[in-house]
């Protein structure tokens, strides 16, 4: 069998899989797919709540990642500051995220977006866990604030990259890693390519961010984690290396990121 992957970053809500994620997940580990990020973020704190509660109810496979997106930034409010801070305490949650700076959409003003990531990275510091950082169409000001707020005491990833080499090239300069998507499977990421091609092998890892970014040749349809391989047989193609090889760095790399150990799907 196929060597594990583990799929960094995938969102599991019950509006993106009415099914509940249970047959997601037994989908995905049939496909060679033996570990999990859940990403618990939305307008309210349910979504975190919901990660938690998986990666309980199934700990040899599944992580939560708590945060607030930078388009909900204007809800967290103290007292929801205040809750999320508990919720990232708990021994389920290995990163605090997803967190940024989106200025292609503006859902909420970018003075806010910059104020709730800086205060996140301040959660993670407390908390002594890494971030998980969305950025589009923001590299500036994002990098501004990672290397502001020290993330590089706190280490972390850029999830979903999209950006260019010299961004990659300051974000590891910071200890952080970059994960790819089903983007580095389209035609025309010639700057996602280039940076999944040169990025050091022990900061690479893979993603879905499923229910979004279907990798060729699923576009069009619901992402969901087992098309992480799509994902990793690309990256290790643009690298020139076995996929198989690439399966176990990025494995490798997801679990001294995240402090934690994946179990492997079970072999036929």
């Amino acid at each position: 069998m196929a060597a594990t992957l583990v799929d960094t970053h995938c969102h599991l809500d019950a509006q993106y899989f009415p099914e509940g994620p249970d047959d997601v997940l037994t989908r995905a580990r049939a496909s060679g797919v033996g570990g999990f990020v859940v990403i618990g973020v939305g307008s309210d704190l349910e979504p975190a709540r919901a990660a938690i509660a998986l990666a309980r109810r199934r700990p040899s496979d599944v992580a939560a990642v708590v945060g607030v997106h930078p388009h909900d930034a204007s809800t967290l409010d103290d007292a929801r500051y205040a809750e999320l801070a508990e919720l990232a305490r708990a021994p389920e949650v290995v990163a605090v995220g997803e967190m940024g700076l989106d200025y292609h959409y503006d859902h909420s003003p970018r003075d806010v977006q910059r104020a709730v990531f800086a205060r996140l990275i301040g959660l993670a510091r407390e908390v002594d866990k890494p971030i998980v950082v969305h950025t589009r169409s923001a590299a500036e000001d994002t990098l501004s604030v990672l290397e502001s707020e020290g993330a590089r005491d706190v280490g972390g990833v850029i999830h979903c990259f999209s950006e260019d080499r010299p961004f990659a090239e300051r974000a590891l300069a910071m200890g952080l890693y970059v994960s790819f998507s089903g983007i580095v499977t389209f035609k025309n990421a010639r700057g996602v390519h280039e940076v999944a091609a040169w990025a050091p092998a022990d900061r690479v890892l893979v993603e879905t961010d499923s229910p979004y970014l279907s990798p060729v040749p699923h576009r069009g349809k619901p992402c969901e984690p087992a098309f992480v391989s799509f994902t990793a047989s690309r990256v290790a193609e643009l690298r020139g290396v076995d996929r198989d090889l690439l399966a176990t760095q990025t494995t490798e790399n997801a679990q001294k990121l995240f402090r934690r150990s994946f179990a492997p799907p079970p072999t036929e």
